[in-house]
């Protein structure tokens, strides 16, 4: 599965690097995240990483393969 995580604002380098298996491309106001996800474990890991790091994310979502 793939998918694309969006939170506002415009993370830094170092952010980025704490989601190593994910793409990052910045947006006006906004970065995406984005890649494989392996199963439903590894997604909540991937927003919990987001909240603990105090990310606000607006959007997530499944992409086509």
């Amino acid at each position: 599965m793939r998918y694309e995580i969006r939170v506002d604002g415009q993370m830094s380098r170092t952010l980025t690097k704490a989601f190593p298996e994910l793409e990052s491309v910045v947006v006006p106001d906004q970065t995406v995240l984005f890649g494989r996800v392996v199963d439903a474990a590894h997604l909540y890991g991937l927003l919990a990483r987001c909240q603990s790091l105090g990310l606000h994310v607006v959007e997530m979502r499944r992409l086509p393969e």
